[in-house]
Formats: structure tokens, sequence, C-alpha cells
């Protein structure tokens, strides 16, 4: 088994490999995968010393969340780092609308909410799709003008005003070890550093082996 390097992530007390494992794909979402495919490729990634896996509610609508947790349950949980996101809750719906992109292989639909309640629902929601008890880093996903366009002062002010503390709480209850934000764009990152205090920030699309 390869042994990669770790590093301390941001402002927190957990090492990750210099490697880690996006779950974006893994839910079927822009390419076919099955569920098995997918629980392999996660423990493909294990079996080659990967020891951070990063997944959210979004990718798959919930298949790429189980699918973590079906392959890794058995593995010694504290040798790994999982993040996964909040900020979609999932509602059933029978027929999801088509979104350009992007496959829908289970059958939901995503509704926003960076409130107290939503966040702490999603965290839950999360727990029982992973069917683990703890996830390391909550990341606030895609918050920000890049996909919510003119709502997003709006929605920003519901993080602020609200979600903000639902995080702290389950950081200092110890439910997590560290939350930040996960998003696509920079703006959102510099605009939320002058109100919170965030352990780490997750900006997607800048280095990737595919």
């Amino acid at each position: 088994m390869l042994q990669f390097e770790k590093r301390r992530i941001g402002r927190t007390h957990l090492d990750v490999t210099v490697l880690g494992l996006g779950c974006a794909t893994l839910g079927g979402t822009r390419i076919p995968v099955t569920r098995d495919q997918a629980e392999a490729i996660v423990r493909a990634a294990w079996n080659g010393g990967v020891r951070y896996v990063d997944a959210a509610p979004y990718y798959g609508f919930g298949q790429a969340e189980r699918a973590v947790g079906d392959a890794l349950r058995d593995t010694p949980r504290d040798d790994w780092v999982l993040s996964t996101k909040v900020g979609r809750l999932l509602r059933p719906f029978p027929q999801v609308p088509p979104e350009p992109g992007r496959k829908h292989p289970l059958p939901f639909g995503v509704a926003y909410d960076y409130s107290y309640d939503g966040i702490m629902r999603s965290f839950e929601d999360s727990l029982q799709r992973l069917g683990l008890a703890r996830i390391d880093i909550l990341y606030v996903h895609d918050i920000g003008s890049y996909t919510h366009g003119d709502a997003h002062p709006g929605l920003m002010k519901t993080l602020r005003e609200s979600g903000y503390r639902a995080l702290q709480s389950l950081k200092n209850s110890g439910a997590i070890k560290a939350f930040g934000i996960g998003v696509n764009e920079r703006e959102v990152l510099l605009e939320a550093m002058q109100w919170g205090e965030w352990d780490a920030f997750l900006l997607a699309g800048r280095y990737t082996l595919l």
C-alpha cells in the first residue's frame, strides 16, 4: 500500500493525506456510476493509501454518501478524515426535473436551507445516509452568487444570523471537529471571512488529477 504524506488542514487538528477522494461523480451525477462501482472506487482509494474522503448530499442526491459509508464502515474510523456538506436538503421528488450536465440516480429534489434548523437537519440526514457515527468536517455547500445569483445576499444573511450558530453548536458539542465553506468561487470566501471564524475552506476546481 502507498503511504501518502499527511498535512494539517486549515485551523484544525486534523491531518489528511495529500491526495484525497472527492466523490462528486460517485453518485452518478455526471456519468453513469453504479452503486457497486462507486463502492469499489472508494475501497480502491482506501487500499491505495487515501485517508481523506469528501462527499455531499448533492452528489447523486444521497447516493455518494451511501456508497462512502458502506465502503468504509468497517475500517478503523480514527484512521481517516471525512467531510460532507450542508445547505441542501433532499426532498422526495418522483420525477426530478432535468438539469444540464447532471444526472439524478435517486428520486430526490433539492431545497436550499442555510438556517440553523436546516443545517442541523442536513447533518442528521447525512449521518443516516452514511451509516456512520461521526463526520469530521462540515462545509457549507455552494453559498454564493455563482450558484444563487441575486438570491445570494439573503441566503448569506440567513447563514450569518442563523446557520452559523448551528455549525458552532455542532463543533462545541464534539459532533464535528471543524467547519468551513465548500464553493467554486473565492469571492464568497473573502466575504465570509469578514464575519466568521472558519476552520477550513474547500475551493473546488483548482487542482485535480482528471
